[in-house]
């Protein structure tokens, strides 16, 4: 029988009070049930407040739990974000439970809600007992580190999250959750992270570490777990005995050749299979340059092109090794290699750039900011973590994640300055570190962030990499401002933002399914004709994408449901291993995986996607678009769409963010039948 831990609530004992708050609760709960629409808000605030001191008791949880299956149906979160079940969304379970308060009560009832849907003992028609149950697994995979309890200080000692709650709500769970379907569904979860190689690892690598403590989870007993474990802590063969990263130091300085060969062998085959690094690997990164540089290029496990780019550049490639490889800077290797791959450093204003990020004079304010990032003190300075932080931007361009943030334009930014304008991306990191400022020509204006209001993120999650934490705040006061500016012009403010922020890499045409000012659907099968013309290779005469379109999707729940807008970069456009026609695309909020309804799932892998891509099939793209740009002299014979293709685009499109907006008429043809 599998253990779960400690905290088994059905030993609990009662704790004086809590009997009088359970009577206050029910009766508040028969009063919200009762109370007309337009008093329920007062009985909600009631019922929030009691549960919040209910939540702070033992057995509280398991009180609140054998009530759950009455709080819909009362109307616990009627007019709230957490009304719909189909709407709910497991990353955000993590931060609005951090958040504390009156949020947190919420988040706790809600997710008791789900627990029973998935254990049957409610049903409300809208999510399956299935679903409840992924739900809950998602939900506690993602938050593993709040099921062990408060880790930090700053969570022991805040004063609205309560961290002990938080872990008895994940232990309950985790008591109607299989847990043998939990590991499996963690270890999916690692292995989907990581094919997407993304630049901030702290959250999955925090996930390995917590999984192999679940009861049930051995890495010795799972080979795809296990490789992932020994892809942070050591998997090589030195490595998996001498930890420490000082002791391995001394170690590799006693090796033999053999021995030392296949330890580089090793750590190379680790870090291509999962995109991870070891504390380990960068000491044997160090200890190469000192040695022999040339076999940097097997540690890291390099292609042709790479070889021959750390060949002409070996001075400056061992620099970068001594500045930004430290045992806490670990994963900047696999940076480190595509950036060889990529072949940036033969680039004068590449090699200029970086050179100058080493011994820039770095503001005492982002100073702080870059130390922050780091897992320990370990005597790194500010700008050997830029530096490292930068070296990573530069080598995963689709690997940039806007965090916690509503920041997905800056974030597109970088993604794309990182793949077709590297020079001027280093230029935009050292005027921010240095001078506090970015400055960004906007229609004959010179505008400076720093005569500037916060953008729409005036508190930045830190949970972001070097270079974000350092160009985001202006980036996102700059595009704000912009918006702002172009504010009253009746169509989508995108049309001149785009560019003027990213510059002239973002074509000149421009289309927006939704008319501004009527906020109408207008004109749609346009719309869809001109993007498949501009974009379908049999429709636009072949001309292929040079350079990422930055383009918006209306983002729907897995029922279809209007979530909102999203900034997105259209990659390229091609046929996948089976001749379907996809479109790949970078998505800037950390998890290229989406269900968005109608069976239209996102992908990450298996579908000819390179690192850091998303893609959908075409038509399925096409129906979740809502602006895009394009080149006016790429764009094919428009008449030569076929009409089944826009009206399948639009039968999708109706049906679900559709269902949102008010269409106006096609002035050129009738709508297909069913469709009113």
């Amino acid at each position: 029988m599998i253990r779960v831990p400690t905290d088994d609530l059905s030993t609990q004992q009662t704790t004086p009070g809590l009997d009088d708050l359970l009577r206050r609760f029910d009766h508040a709960l028969e009063e919200l049930q009762t109370a007309p629409g337009f008093a329920k808000p007062r009985y909600q605030t009631e019922i929030q407040q009691i549960a919040t001191d209910i939540l702070g008791m033992s057995g509280g949880i398991k009180a609140l739990d054998e009530r759950a299956p009455l709080f819909e149906e009362a109307g616990v979160f009627v007019g709230g974000p957490w009304e719909d079940t189909t709407r709910l969304s497991p990353p955000l379970v993590g931060g609005t439970l951090k958040a504390g308060g009156l949020s947190q009560t919420m988040e706790t009832l809600s997710d008791l809600r789900m627990v029973a849907l998935a254990t049957g003992r409610v049903t409300n028609g809208k999510t399956t007992t299935e679903e409840a149950m992924a739900y809950l697994e998602k939900i506690t995979s993602l938050n593993l580190a709040l099921l062990f309890g408060p880790s930090t200080e700053a969570e022991r000692t805040g004063p609205a999250f309560d961290a002990q709650a938080a872990s008895s709500l994940f232990r309950h769970i985790l008591r109607n959750v299989p847990v043998e379907r939990l590991v499996q569904r963690v270890v999916n979860e690692i292995e989907e992270i990581c094919v997407q190689r993304p630049i901030w690892t702290h959250q999955v690598r925090k996930m390995i570490r917590l999984v192999a403590h679940l009861p049930g989870a051995e890495p010795s007993d799972d080979p795809a777990l296990g490789r992932f474990v020994e892809a942070i802590t050591g998997p090589t063969k030195v490595s998996r005995t001498v930890r420490d990263p000082l002791d391995y130091r001394k170690a590799i300085k006693d090796m033999h050749s053999a021995q030392l060969a296949r330890e580089i062998e090793d750590f190379a085959a680790s870090l291509r299979a999962t995109g991870l690094a070891a504390e380990q690997h960068a000491v044997l990164a160090r200890h190469l340059v000192r040695t022999d540089v040339t076999r940097l290029a097997d540690a890291l496990g390099l292609d042709d092109r790479g070889r021959a780019e750390l060949e002409a550049n070996q001075d400056l490639t061992a620099e970068l090794v001594r500045v930004a490889i430290h045992p806490t800077t670990c994963q900047t290797l696999y940076g480190l290699a595509r950036i060889l791959e990529r072949g940036l450093l033969s680039r004068p204003a590449v090699a200029g750039g970086l050179r100058r990020l080493i011994d820039l004079s770095i503001r005492a304010d982002v100073r702080k900011v870059l130390l922050a990032t780091r897992d320990r003190d370990d005597g790194t300075t500010a700008n050997e973590v830029l530096v490292a932080g930068t070296i990573r931007v530069l080598g995963q361009p689709l690997g940039v994640g806007q965090g916690n943030n509503p920041t997905c334009q800056a974030a597109r930014g970088i993604s794309m300055w990182s793949q077709h304008r590297p020079g001027y991306l280093l230029e935009l990191i050292a005027r921010a570190a240095r001078d506090g400022v970015v400055e960004v020509a906007f229609e004959g204006d010179l505008m400076r962030s720093d005569e500037l209001g916060p953008g729409l993120a005036p508190h930045l999650d830190p949970e972001l990499d070097p270079v974000s934490l350092t160009l985001v705040p202006h980036l996102d006061s700059l595009y704000d401002e912009m918006m702002k500016r172009v504010a009253m012009r009746t169509d989508d403010g995108h049309r001149w933002v785009n560019p003027g922020l990213y510059g002239r890499i973002v074509p000149s045409g421009f289309s927006s399914a939704i008319d501004k000012v009527t906020a109408t659907v207008t004109n749609y099968r346009d719309f869809v004709r001109l993007f498949y013309a501009s974009h379908h290779p049999h429709y636009n005469d072949g001309h292929a994408l040079i350079y990422p379109n930055p383009v918006g999707l209306l983002i729907t729940t897995t029922q279809g449901v209007l979530l909102g807008f999203h900034a997105v970069s259209l990659q390229r456009v091609a046929p996948d291993p089976t001749g379907t026609l996809r479109a790949y695309f970078f998505n800037p909020n950390n998890e290229g995986r989406q269900d968005w309804g109608q069976k239209i799932r996102t992908s990450v892998t298996g579908h000819g996607e390179q690192e850091g891509e998303s893609s959908l099939p075409f038509h399925q793209f096409a129906s979740r678009l809502y602006a895009y740009h394009y080149d006016p002299y790429e764009v094919g014979d428009t008449y030569a769409v076929p009409e089944h293709s826009i009206e399948e685009v639009e039968r999708l499109a109706r049906e679900s963010w559709g269902r949102k907006y008010p269409w106006l008429p096609d002035p050129n043809a009738a709508a297909p039948p069913g469709l009113v």
